[in-house]
């Protein structure tokens, strides 16, 4: 399913050139990786929570997750360092183009009441921040085996310099932004 890889190295990057005015290929953005991060503050009361996290964040990355622990004690939280918070995961090369695909030809179109992603979440460098509240919109989650619905934030880092050439890159593979 390496098709949307290929899709913007024959296609994408000559219109890329194009649109932004770029004198060398080596100019145009590109993605350099995709991160999904899922925070659950519950897991201080209920540690069983991050294994079934890992695993589905595992089902949806096609890679395996990394369990990430509390680096600072909070008193008010009753959290103490090295409790493990939330799992991640960062994808590159093959397998961040077949999650991108993924998400937008699959994913959002399930969300109910979908209008498209908001065109707000650059952050001044090109790179895009979408949160998404249930994870039961990805294909390979089994609604029936899911103990509670989690929310996931998916960071699209990219080689673009500003906001516009990110939002280029991303219109240009397919990203439904609002209008």
């Amino acid at each position: 399913m390496a098709g949307l890889k290929e899709y913007y190295q024959k296609d994408c990057m000559k219109e890329l050139q194009e649109v932004l005015g770029c004198k060398n290929v080596m100019e145009v953005p590109k993605l350099s990786k995709i991160v999904l991060n899922m925070g659950l503050g519950e897991a201080v009361q209920n540690p069983k929570i991050i294994d079934s996290a890992a695993n589905e964040l595992t089902l949806i990355a096609g890679q395996k997750a990394v369990v990430t622990k509390a680096k600072k004690a909070i008193a008010g939280f009753k959290l103490r360092q090295g409790m493990p918070i939330g799992c991640r995961v960062t994808l590159r090369s093959d397998k961040m183009y077949d999650f991108l695909s993924k998400l937008v030809h699959i994913a959002l179109p399930r969300v109910r009441d979908f209008r498209g992603v908001s065109p707000k979440g650059f952050d001044g460098s090109g790179n895009y921040s979408l949160g998404i509240k249930e994870q039961i919109i990805f294909p390979e989650i089994d609604y029936d085996k899911i103990d509670k619905i989690k929310g996931l934030n998916i960071t699209i880092n990219t080689t673009a310099k500003t906001d516009d050439e990110g939002r280029a890159l991303l219109k240009i593979l397919g990203m439904p932004f609002k209008k």
